[in-house]
């Protein structure tokens, strides 16, 4: 095994780990962002129509 197998392998390993932290963090995020983005639509829906293709 020389030097540059080693770096790979840990590499690998690392990103492995950071991919986990970050998986981790969007499932805590998703059902806040995902109320606040139905929030945001319904809003919008309600708000006059100007934005979703009513009358101008």
């Amino acid at each position: 095994m020389n030097k540059n197998t080693i770096v790979t392998i840990l590499a690998i390993i690392g990103g492995i780990v950071v991919l986990g932290w970050v998986l981790k963090l969007a499932a805590k995020l998703f059902v806040p962002l995902l109320l606040i983005g139905i929030g945001v639509a319904v809003y919008l829906a309600v708000k006059d129509n100007k934005r979703i293709g009513g009358p101008k």
